[in-house]
């Protein structure tokens, strides 16, 4: 059964994530705020995953999928009023993290994932374009390898370990949720 449009993520539910990440002590190298984050874009990547299968399953029209994937990214990709400069930053990462989900989502809905390629030679293909500071077309690589893993193809997680830190690392870590998402598409209780 499908969601009832504009109840696939609400602007409450995102707003509850950054409260009670302002409220807890968060250290990047603990496990339970490392977990806390990870929950956050997880979350976000199962919202995006249930309008991709409602769209599949026919259940939603192409452009009212968009709009749905554009309302949720506007929510998640605003800015985030947290005082604390260092916990600002891992919601910066998160959010990073998810810029290329909504991409992918919104190039799938729109054109579909490519003829050819693989999920790896798209972000191989994305990693170089970084490293020659071409940021548009790093993304636009990543978006492609996240069509793929929409349509079911598999992320190699050994490709994402090699790759050094930047924005394709970041967005494939997005894009590492969204598979989890597509495979896994259970809510994630915010009380967790």
């Amino acid at each position: 059964m499908s969601t009832p449009p504009g109840e696939y993520y609400t602007e409450e539910r995102w707003q509850n994530w950054l409260d009670r990440i302002a409220a807890e002590e968060i250290d990047p190298e603990d496990e339970d705020s490392a977990r806390l984050l990870l929950n956050l874009q997880d979350d976000t990547a199962i919202a995006v995953a249930k309008i991709i299968t409602d769209y599949q399953d026919d259940d939603l029209e192409a452009e009212t999928a968009l709009e749905e994937l554009a309302d949720i990214r506007e929510v998640v990709l605003s800015e985030v009023d947290i005082d604390d400069e260092e916990k600002l930053m891992l919601v910066d990462g998160v959010q990073t993290s998810l810029v290329c989900v909504f991409y992918a989502a919104e190039e799938y809905v729109a054109g579909g994932p490519p003829e050819e390629g693989t999920v790896g030679g798209y972000i191989e293909a994305a990693n170089e374009a970084e490293s020659e500071e071409d940021l548009d077309a790093a993304l636009g690589y990543c978006a492609q390898a996240g069509t793929l893993i929409i349509d079911g193809a598999e992320l190699d997680r050994e490709v994402a370990e090699n790759l050094e830190f930047g924005l394709v690392a970041e967005w494939v870590n997005g894009l590492d949720s969204l598979q989890t998402a597509m495979s896994d598409p259970e809510v994630i209780e915010e009380d967790e």
